[in-house]
């Protein structure tokens, strides 16, 4: 349970080390930030692809793999639709902390909390490299996630300090929700399967609705498909790395 607790907040915490170079930077060049966005969303495809969904069809059988990852992508889908993950890397208008910035953070808020209940349900499972691999994948999405909410709430007249803060809280909450998806996966074995699959549905909805249309928006898609592809292999080393 301890190294559960551990990594889920690491991988939450991640969101607060991205944001960490906006004591030293003010802005990201476009060609970095969909570097950075698509070599995320090699991790997370490979991550669901090769760990995650394996796992769900070991644990609860192909159905309930097919029922766990449609209930993940119509959860994020609803997320979307109702909740407005605005885009903060492409919107340069906002002048001033207003209703629209204070929106941007409750939607960050609550786009995190299945963020946080796949980690939690990765490591409830009776593979003990799932967890961590998961982790890393999720807490690669949030680092870039992290720095360009910091960079965004600065260009709304917030304050570096303030920024930092608000960046923290919103990973506090995805390991909060962690917490509670082991526990829960844990209290109910028949879950753990779902859960893995809700998981890769989750994580493969953020993937293809948002990483992979941000990084090909602004002239650099060939080296963003590169990028794409490096972050697939590294996790599948890392997959067996940890068995």
């Amino acid at each position: 349970m301890e190294s559960a607790l551990l990594g889920s907040f690491i991988s939450a915490m991640a969101t607060v080390v991205g944001a960490a170079p906006i004591f030293f930077i003010r802005r990201l060049s476009e060609k970095w930030k969909d570097i950075l966005i698509a070599f995320t969303a090699g991790i997370m495809v490979s991550a669901s692809a090769f760990g995650l969904m394996p796992q769900a069809i070991k644990e609860s059988g192909i159905l309930g793999l097919t029922i766990g990852l449609l209930v993940g992508v119509v959860v994020l889908d609803l997320i979307e639709k109702n909740i407005p993950h605005i885009d903060v890397e492409n919107d340069s208008r906002v002048s001033s902390f207003d209703s629209k910035s204070l929106l941007v953070i409750i939607a960050l808020f609550i786009h995190n909390i299945p963020e946080g209940l796949s980690t939690g349900f990765s490591y409830a499972s009776q593979n003990d490299g799932l967890g961590p691999m998961v982790a890393i994948s999720i807490g690669a999405q949030n680092m870039p996630e992290g720095l360009i909410l910091a960079v965004f709430l600065i260009n709304s007249k917030v304050s570096k300090l303030r920024s930092f803060a608000i960046v923290f809280f919103t990973g506090l909450m995805e390991a909060v929700s962690a917490v509670i998806g082991y526990f829960t996966a844990s209290g109910i074995q028949g879950m753990i399967g779902y859960g893995l699959a809700f998981a890769a549905g989750a994580m493969l909805f953020i993937s293809y609705k948002e990483l992979i249309p941000e990084s090909h928006g602004h002239g650099y898609e060939r080296v963003s498909t590169y990028s794409f592809i490096l972050g697939l292999l590294i996790m599948l080393y890392i997959s067996q790395w940890f068995g």
